[in-house]
């Protein structure tokens, strides 16, 4: 079994920046891709950003690429989303999520259906 936990949401004026951490633990969670996704009121959860450990390999949405970063500290087992310029638009429930599956291609887990395990979800709030 694998724990996902996020923190460091919270409230932002537009314009400013927040940091999300995501710490997994359990057996072989260093070696699995992970992954960011969000979810607004009445809509539905989508792709942030993605990394994949085996190749370092990163992937953004259109919507926060230039702005938003993913990194990883394997010897913490945790991932980290650095968002910058925050816009109202970015309001919404951030969930970090694990995927299991070894990849031997370039694929890319984008999709809720690629991961397996899910943190809770830190709110974040960005102000006019």
């Amino acid at each position: 079994q694998v724990h996902v936990v996020e923190s460091g949401g919270g409230l932002v004026q537009a314009g400013g920046s927040l940091r999300l951490s995501c710490a997994a633990s359990g057996r072989a969670s260093s070696s699995y891709s992970m992954g960011w996704f969000r979810q607004g009121p009445g809509e539905t959860r989508e792709f942030v950003a993605a990394t994949r450990s085996s190749t370092d390999t990163t992937w953004y949405a259109n919507s926060v690429k230039g702005r938003f970063t993913i990194s990883r500290d394997s010897a913490k087992n945790t991932v980290y989303l650095q968002m910058n310029s925050l816009k109202p638009e970015d309001t919404a429930v951030y969930y970090c999520a694990a995927d299991s599956t070894i990849y031997f291609n370039h694929y890319m887990p984008v999709a809720p259906g690629d991961y397996d395990y899910w943190g809770q979800g830190t709110q974040v709030t960005v102000s006019s």
